[in-house]
C-alpha cells in the first residue's frame, strides 16, 4: 500500500512536468519501452522460457518420491482353506479317537492271547477313558494355535515407501529436451527484441506524425491568416470600387476552406497525440508538447551509411526466430527418435508396511531396501515412430524453406528502404527549392496585387501554391525521418 501511494505521488508530480517540459523522441521511446503491455508480456514469456530451461536441467538428476497409505479390506488374506482350518481345530478329537480305537483293539487282542487278564484290561480301559478327553482338549488347543499362527490379520494395512529413480539412458530424449528448452529461451529473447523494435518503430511513426500535423496546423493557421488578410484587402477595394463582389465571394470561399482545413488538422493532431500517449503508457487526455513540433525546419542529419551486411540476418529477430525454429524442429525429431530407443533407469527405495511379511505377518512396521535396473525396449508399434520421424523431418524442411523465403524478402525490404531513403532525400531538396520559388511567387503576386497589375485569383493561386509547397516541405522533412527509421528496422539496428 505504501509503495502504491508513493507511485501515485510520483506520477502526480511527474505528469505536470511532462506537460510543461515536453517530450523528446528519446523520452517517448523510454516511456513506451517501460509501459508497453505487449513488451511486458514478452518479458514475462522470457521468464517462463528461462524457468522451463531450469525445469529441463532437473531431468538429469535423480527423482525421489515418498508415498504412504491406508487400506481397509472386508476380508483378510488366508493361507489355510476352510477344511484345513476345521481339521486343525479338531486335531485333538480326531487324533484321540483314532488312537483310542487302536489301543482298545490292541488290549482286546492281548486278552484273547492270554497275555493279560480281563481285569487288567478293564483297568487299562478305565485309565484310557480318563485320559482321552484331556488329550483331545490339548490336541484341539494345539490345532487352534496352528490356525492362529497362520492368520494374517490383513484387513487394516498401513504402507509407505521412498522411491528413487535415476535415468541412465533415455535414448537422447533428455539431451534433446534440454536443447529445445535452450532454443525456447532464445526464441523468447528474439520475440522480445522483435516487439521492442516494433514498439520503437510505432513510436517513431506516431511521434513524427504528431510533429507533421503540428507543423501543418501552424501552416493552416498561416494560410488562413493570409486569405483573411487578402479578404480584408479585397473588401476595402470593393468599397473603393476597384474590385467586384465576385472577387470578394471568391476570397470568402477560400477563407471558409482554410477554416475547414484548420479544423481537420486540429482534429487529426488531437487523435495523433492520443495515439502517442497510448503507446507511451500515458493518459490519452494528457496535454503533451513534443520537443520537435515547433521546430521551423527539420533538417535531416544523416551521418550513417545504411548498407546491408552479413550481420543483417543476425540482427533481424525474425530471422533469428526462424533459425531457432529450424533447430527446434531438428531437436523435436531427435526427441521422437528417442522414444523408439531403449530406456534404462536405475531404481531404488525403501518400503515399509504394517502388518509386514518379513516375520510371519507381524503386526508392526517393518521395511526392506531394494535396488534395481529398469529397461524398456520398444518391440513393435506398426511403424508409428518411423512415420512420426518422417513428419518431423518434413516440418524441418518446411522451416528451412520459410527461412530462405524470409531472407529473400529481407533483402528486398532492405533494398526498398534504401531506395526510399534516397528518394526522400531527393524530395526534401526539391521541396526546399520549390518552397523558395513559391515564396518568391507569393511575394511577387502580393506586390503585383497592390500595384493593381494582378487579379485576386492570381494572389489566391500564389497562396495555394505556397501552402502546397510548404506542406510538401513538411512531408519531405518527416519522410526523411521515417525513411531512416524504415532502413534501421530493415537492417535490424533500430535502437
Amino acid at each position: 500500500m505504501t509503495r502504491l501511494l508513493l507511485s501515485l505521488m510520483l506520477c502526480a508530480v511527474w505528469l505536470p512536468q511532462v506537460q510543461a517540459q515536453g517530450l523528446s523522441l528519446d523520452s517517448c521511446r523510454a516511456l513506451a519501452l517501460r509501459n508497453n503491455k505487449q513488451l511486458n508480456v514478452a518479458r514475462l514469456k522470457q521468464d517462463v522460457a528461462r524457468y522451463n530451461r531450469k525445469v529441463m536441467r532437473t531431468k538429469y538428476l535423480p527423482k525421489v518420491d515418498a508415498v504412504g497409505g491406508y487400506e481397509y479390506f472386508s476380508k483378510e488374506i488366508s493361507l489355510l482353506n476352510s477344511n484345513q482350518k476345521t481339521a486343525f481345530g479338531s486335531l485333538g478329537t480326531t487324533a484321540t479317537g483314532a488312537v483310542g480305537g487302536n489301543i482298545t483293539q490292541m488290549i482286546t487282542g492281548l486278552v484273547q492271547q492270554g497275555v493279560i487278564t480281563p481285569e487288567l484290561a478293564q483297568q487299562l480301559g478305565g485309565v484310557l477313558n480318563k485320559l482321552t478327553p484331556q488329550l483331545a482338549e490339548a490336541g484341539n488347543k494345539l490345532g487352534q494355535a496352528v490356525n492362529d499362527a497362520f492368520r494374517t490379520d490383513t484387513k487394516n494395512i498401513w504402507s509407505g515407501a521412498v522411491m528413487v529413480r535415476q535415468p541412465i539412458f533415455m535414448g537422447g530424449a533428455i539431451v534433446a529436451a534440454n536443447k529445445m528448452a535452450d532454443i525456447g529461451e532464445k526464441m523468447a529473447a528474439s520475440d522480445l527484441e522483435l516487439r521492442r523494435q516494433t514498439t520503437l518503430y510505432d513510436i517513431d511513426q506516431a511521434y513524427w506524425l504528431v510533429v507533421s500535423l503540428r507543423q501543418k496546423e501552424q501552416l493552416a493557421q498561416s494560410y488562413r491568416d493570409l486569405v483573411k488578410k487578402l479578404s480584408e484587402d479585397v473588401k476595402k477595394m470593393i468599397r473603393e470600387g476597384v474590385a467586384t463582389k465576385a472577387d470578394g465571394l471568391k476570397v470568402d470561399v477560400k477563407v471558409n476552406e482554410a477554416d475547414m482545413q484548420l479544423t481537420q488538422v486540429e482534429d487529426g493532431l488531437s487523435l495523433a497525440k492520443m495515439m502517442l500517449c497510448q503507446l507511451c503508457g500515458l493518459p490519452m487526455d494528457l496535454e503533451i508538447t513534443l520537443a520537435d513540433e515547433n521546430v521551423q525546419t527539420l533538417a535531416p542529419v544523416i551521418t550513417e551509411t545504411y548498407e546491408a551486411a552479413d550481420t543483417t540476418y543476425a540482427a533481424r529477430p525474425e530471422i533469428q526466430m526462424l533459425e531457432n525454429a529450424i533447430e527446434l524442429s531438428r531437436q523435436s525429431t531427435r526427441l521422437i527418435r528417442a522414444a523408439a530407443l531403449p530406456h534404462v533407469a536405475l531404481t531404488g527405495g525403501y518400503m515399509v508396511s504394517n502388518p509386514n511379511v518379513f516375520n510371519g505377518f507381524e503386526r508392526k512396521f517393518a521395511g526392506v531396501w531394494n535396488v534395481g535396473v529398469l529397461v524398456q525396449v520398444p518391440v513393435w508399434n506398426w511403424f508409428e515412430s518411423s512415420y512420426k520421424i518422417r513428419a518431423a523431418k518434413t516440418a524441418t524442411s518446411i522451416a528451412v524453406m520459410e527461412l530462405s523465403d524470409v531472407r529473400e524478402k529481407v533483402n528486398l525490404q532492405v533494398a526498398q528502404s534504401q531506395f526510399k531513403l534516397k528518394e526522400s532525400l531527393k524530395r526534401f531538396h526539391m521541396a526546399n527549392e520549390n518552397m523558395k520559388s513559391a515564396e518568391e511567387n507569393l511575394r511577387c503576386a502580393n506586390l503585383g496585387f497592390k500595384e493593381g497589375v494582378m487579379e485576386v485569383t492570381d494572389v489566391m493561386a500564389a497562396q495555394t501554391a505556397w501552402q502546397m509547397a510548404q506542406s510538401q516541405k513538411i512531408d519531405a522533412e518527416v519522410g526523411v525521418k521515417l525513411s531512416q527509421v524504415n532502413v534501421k528496422k530493415a537492417l535490424g539496428i533500430l535502437n
